[in-house]
C-alpha cells in the first residue's frame, strides 16, 4: 500500500512558535484571551483534537499555545 500521509516542508516546523501562558477570559466560540508570561495578552483558540476531544479550558487555567509567525491569533494545543 502506498503511505499518503505527507510531511510537512523542512522550513515549517522551525516556524512554529510556543509558549505558555494563562486564561484570563472566555469568549464566544471557543476564543479565549489569554496573558503570556512576559505580560502580553494575545487572542487565541481551541485546535481541532482538543474540540474533537472535549477537553475544557476555563479561566485560570495554564496552556500551551502556538503563535502564528505572521501575528495574528494562536492556537491553543496544551491545557497544563
Amino acid at each position: 500500500m502506498n503511505d499518503q500521509k505527507k510531511d510537512l516542508p523542512a522550513g515549517r516546523q522551525e516556524k512554529l512558535i510556543t509558549v505558555q501562558g494563562s486564561v484570563t477570559e472566555a469568549l464566544p466560540n471557543t476564543l479565549f484571551r489569554v496573558e503570556l508570561g512576559d505580560g502580553k495578552g494575545i487572542l487565541a483558540y481551541l485546535s481541532g483534537k482538543m474540540r474533537m476531544h472535549r477537553i475544557k479550558v476555563l479561566i485560570g487555567d495554564k496552556v500551551e499555545i502556538v503563535l502564528d509567525p505572521y501575528g495574528g491569533k494562536g492556537r491553543i494545543v496544551k491545557r497544563l
